[in-house]
């Protein structure tokens, strides 16, 4: 028999019905109930040295291996396991690890990437009691509790490691949706996470292949010549070899006071924090320094200066380069060094940019710094640095072809930035009730994200 539109709206009503309960506003049909009721739960192996020295070790995770959503298993470390703890630790598809340390309540599903795998005791690995919860679902919930809300009050970010010691995780309330419900919700998050999870498969190609292309075309070049030997070793016959000193000059910057940096303004202090260990301008978003005084106007950019980083504040930072992205809005400070003067007749800007972020000129420039725990180098150390250089003709080739791939990163980067907001979101109502999964048609959600 066919529901009146009365009725419908009725149940509807119904089944977004919220109560108070000690984890926040949940639908009625959600009952609140001990981790520990529903769960099974069980710490990890014990770290010893004995059990590194067995004679059959196998792979184990630790916390580190964890992320969130997903398992790193490229870098795993070995110990050796009695057949008793064999059974007792190893890791079976399906399995939830939550981090008992290093980052509390983390939290990913074990796949099976590895036949035989075990875990340590700072992982805690959760199956289901009765089929009473769908691990994806639950996963989604600690996102929601440890990541976005703090829900539960248990930090790693603090001057004293934080952790879940087994009995405080069994004594968490969460909410227990009708298991229907549980898989629609999981479904709905999958989809997106799966759509994120292609754009970093995306990023991750076209990063290696932009870092193909940089070698081949500062190496190789594009003409397939003849190589010759020089004091930076083979390079194309026809390149020329000269010192950075002959084809530019380098502008130290201004140290602006500390005191005067502010959370908000119109002038934006350009630091190290800017740059990308593998070069390009990063947004430092929440760390961003606006400076609130005054400031000699000759070290205020403009849209298109290039920069070079000159102090290392991550590994690999120095000789990094960045192309100022908006005018009237940078001020260049003393860590950094902008190129002046360049020799356009041999030299393009654009090329240099590219040239500065290959493997081998950084290798050169990082050799001139110095320094125990920050390092640095100066502007004339870096233009004491031996290149290679092409034609002009060949310079601007090799820099559209880059440009291509670049645009394509910036293109796929946006994508993957919108899904993760999205996610997040999803995340935010789903969990909340604010949004029921009977507001998804899923046939028409998983078409949109496999376009």
């Amino acid at each position: 028999m066919k529901r009146s539109t009365t009725s419908l709206r009725a149940s509807r009503g119904l089944m977004n019905a919220l109560v108070k309960t000690e984890i926040g506003l949940l639908p009625e049909t959600w009952p609140v109930q001990r981790l520990g009721d529903v769960f099974e739960t069980q710490l990890g192996k014990m770290l010893s040295q004995k059990a590194h020295g067995g004679d059959a070790p196998k792979p184990y995770l630790r916390n580190k291996n964890v992320q969130w959503g997903s398992i790193d298993t490229s870098d795993m470390l070995e110990m050796d396991f009695s057949e008793r703890e064999k059974a007792k630790f190893q890791l079976h598809p399906g399995d939830l690890l939550i981090c008992e340390g290093g980052v509390p309540g983390r939290a990913a599903i074990w796949n099976g990437a590895i036949q035989e795998c075990y875990y340590q005791k700072a992982l805690h690995r959760l199956r289901p009691r009765n089929g009473s919860m769908v691990n994806q679902f639950m996963l989604h919930w600690l996102r929601f509790a440890f990541d976005l809300q703090n829900l539960y009050g248990v930090s790693g970010a603090s001057s004293t490691i934080a952790h879940l010691p087994e009995a405080q995780l069994k004594a968490l309330p969460i909410p227990v949706p009708p298991l229907d419900e549980q898989r629609k919700i999981a479904a709905v998050l999958g989809l997106v996470q799966r759509a994120m999870e292609h754009q970093e498969r995306l990023i991750a190609l076209t990063t290696g292949l932009k870092r193909t292309l940089l070698h081949k075309l500062f190496t190789h070049g594009l003409r397939a010549e003849a190589q010759k030997q020089t004091e930076i070793g083979l390079v194309p016959q026809s390149w020329e070899v000269v010192k950075l000193a002959q084809l530019f000059q380098i502008k130290h910057g201004f140290a602006f006071e500390g005191t005067f940096f502010k959370p908000t303004g119109r002038y934006i202090v350009l630091t190290p924090g800017h740059f990308c260990e593998s070069g390009g301008f990063r947004n430092q978003g929440e760390k961003t320094k606006f400076y609130a005084a005054d400031f000699p106007r000759s070290y205020l950019l403009s849209k298109g200066d290039l920069l070079v980083a000159m102090t290392e504040q991550k590994e690999g930072l120095i000789g990094s380069s960045v192309v100022v992205p908006e005018g009237e809005r940078y001020l260049h400070n003393q860590r950094l060094g902008l190129i002046q003067d360049v020799d356009e007749a041999r030299l393009t800007k654009n090329f240099l940019y590219y040239l500065f972020n290959t493997t081998a000129v950084r290798k050169r420039i990082s050799m001139t710094a110095s320094g125990s725990k920050v390092r640095h180098t100066s502007p004339s150390k870096i233009r004491d640095v031996w290149v290679a250089l092409p034609s002009l003709a060949e310079q601007h080739e090799s820099v559209r072809i880059l440009e291509a791939v670049d645009r394509k990163l910036a293109v796929t980067s946006r994508k993957h930035a919108c899904l993760t907001d999205l996610f997040r979101t999803l995340l935010q109502q789903l969990m909340t009730a604010k949004t029921r999964v009977h507001d998804f048609d899923l046939r028409e959600e998983r078409s949109f994200f496999e376009l």
